[in-house]
């Protein structure tokens, strides 16, 4: 009796030693599933990552590096839009191959030699082009008519973008293109430089132009034409220049002006590109974000300074600034420009 009592609890310990075995594989198993789970995900997951930097390192360096057919696409954009700047049949009969509208007292395409040549790179929308006007553009015009520069204006038309209506982006008013070639016309149609430059003081008065993007109250054709009243320009002038006959050539002077790397910004936020305002003094770039021009109190007592000439002169027949024709800007000229821009004349 007392042999047969003991086996039950025999056969209770190896029961329960083979339950914990049991226990213990299966947990092990268990682990052992969990850790190939964990290094699939691992795997999963560093492959992701590799693949995700190896896409930002490719757009990256297309970014750095475009391609050489986006490269050739370019030049070709460029070539083409040079072309159409030569281009008798679509150029502006007064515009230079650069896309410049050389002026002097003497006229159109008639320079006074011996005296500096002020390049001014603008669009009828862009508010330091207006803040530019406004600064300047009384002195330069007093000297322009004395005799003691010449001007060579490039008019673009790149900001239309800007002028939303009702503060639609995606609908526009295309004001600076409508601006460019009002004033376009009104240099091949009138003889007298300062009547453009009349309207383009009055394009550029604040109270008038407008603001860019969300900003942006519409302008009408009419309300541009009224800013020819008291200019100069005749009736018949003003009642024909509202058309747009010259968008084909602004668009190529939209696409070449800004690969122009003797226009590059040289400090700046802009530093590499082309932007407006612009100015070259003899096909120099002047830099007007440079702390030798900043430190002056006014733009025009710096750029008198950059072409050699007294306030009290300006406006006198008899005194010429004293870089001449060919000089480099006294100041706001760094010798590690690109190089000079070719003038209009």
């Amino acid at each position: 009796m007392a042999a047969n009592s003991k086996q039950p609890k025999r056969e209770s310990r190896a029961q329960r030693r083979q339950e914990e075995q049991a226990r213990v594989q299966a947990k092990r198993e268990r682990l052992q599933k969990e850790r190939r789970t964990q290094t699939i995900i691992g795997i999963v997951v560093t492959v992701v990552l590799i693949a995700l930097i190896a896409i930002a390192g490719i757009a990256v360096y297309r970014n750095t590096h475009p391609s050489a057919a986006r490269q050739q696409e370019a030049a070709n954009e460029q070539s083409a839009a040079q072309a159409t700047l030569k281009d008798s049949k679509v150029k502006p009969a007064k515009a230079s191959e650069l896309g410049g509208l050389l002026m002097s007292k003497n006229g159109y395409n008639k320079p006074v030699e011996g005296v500096p040549t002020v390049g001014i790179y603008m669009d009828f929308m862009c508010p330091g082009c207006g803040n530019l006007n406004r600064n300047l553009d009384q002195d330069l015009v007093k000297m322009m008519d004395a005799g003691q520069i010449n001007i060579d204006l490039h008019i673009m038309s790149f900001m239309d973008r800007y002028s939303w209506i009702n503060g639609d982006s995606n609908n526009v008013d295309d004001y600076s293109s409508r601006t460019a070639n009002a004033a376009i016309y009104v240099a091949e149609h009138d003889d007298d430089p300062n009547h453009l430059l009349n309207f383009i003081t009055n394009l550029y008065a604040k109270d008038f132009q407008p603001e860019e993007g969300s900003g942006y109250k519409q302008v009408t054709d009419d309300q541009i034409k009224v800013r020819m009243d008291g200019t100069g320009i005749s009736k018949d002038v003003q009642g024909k220049a509202m058309q747009r006959g010259y968008d084909k050539w602004l668009d190529a002077v939209n696409t070449y002006t800004p690969t122009r790397s003797e226009l590059f910004n040289r400090s700046g936020q802009l530093k590499g590109s082309m932007s407006t305002p612009t100015m070259t003094i003899n096909g120099y770039y002047w830099d007007m974000n440079s702390s030798e021009v900043t430190s002056h109190k006014t733009l025009a007592e710096a750029f008198l300074e950059a072409i050699g000439l007294a306030q009290n002169k300006v406006g006198d027949a008899e005194v010429r600034p004293s870089i001449g024709a060919t000089g480099k800007p006294l100041i706001g000229y760094a010798d590690d420009n690109a190089g000079a821009a070719t003038n209009s004349q």
